[in-house]
């Protein structure tokens, strides 16, 4: 995620020579591309972390703060 982002929700996702922005909504990619795999790795993370993006999302908006979420290993 960054700071004044445009809407809807969503975070930023890489791997290798790819990148996607992932809706936290919906966990639907809203652009870019990743690989089949790739993608339901992400999505799974996302579901479990929904709570805390939504949250991280609204801080960004209105403070530019955040906090980490525990990242996909």
């Amino acid at each position: 995620m960054y700071f004044n982002e445009h809407n809807p929700p969503h975070f930023h996702a890489r791997y290798n020579k790819y990148q996607a922005g992932i809706s936290i909504e919906n966990m639907g990619i809203v652009e870019g591309k990743l690989p089949p795999k790739v993608l339901s790795l992400v999505v799974e993370w996302g579901m479990e972390h929904k709570n805390e993006l939504l949250e991280n999302w609204e801080r960004l908006q209105t403070t530019g703060q955040y906090q980490k979420v525990k990242p996909l290993v």
